[in-house]
């Protein structure tokens, strides 16, 4: 199913898993994000900071979410992210299954108050 361009694929890249996932339930739970896939392998990461050529082992994070929240989200990521200049790069979802995609756009809903 060919989709709304309202959403998103989020990659965030970490210096370890335990920061990885603390930031993974921290955006999950805020509702930033509807979910989050944690890459359990490290990946090699080779890149160019401050000029000098540098080598990491980091972990992946792959967000879903609602193009809506990407500002807010980017915010929090930066806030709860020990690097100075965090990973951020977002991806919009073209194409993907309609129940999955409904599911994604209902999690990352605010919660309504119940009518009285």
């Amino acid at each position: 199913m060919r989709a709304s361009g309202r959403n998103r694929v989020v990659l965030v890249m970490c210096r370890t898993l335990t920061e990885g996932r603390w930031i993974a339930r921290r955006v999950v739970s805020n509702r930033l994000a509807a979910c989050v896939n944690v890459v359990l392998s490290p990946a090699e990461s080779f890149y160019t900071w401050k000029g000098k050529l540098e080598k990491a082992r980091e972990y992946l994070l792959v967000m879903k979410t609602a193009a809506k929240h990407l500002a807010e989200l980017e915010n929090e990521v930066q806030r709860l992210h020990s690097y100075e200049v965090p990973e951020f790069i977002a991806l919009p979802i073209t194409e993907g299954s309609k129940k999955y995609l409904s599911w994604l756009e209902e999690s990352v809903t605010k919660a309504r108050q119940r009518r009285k």
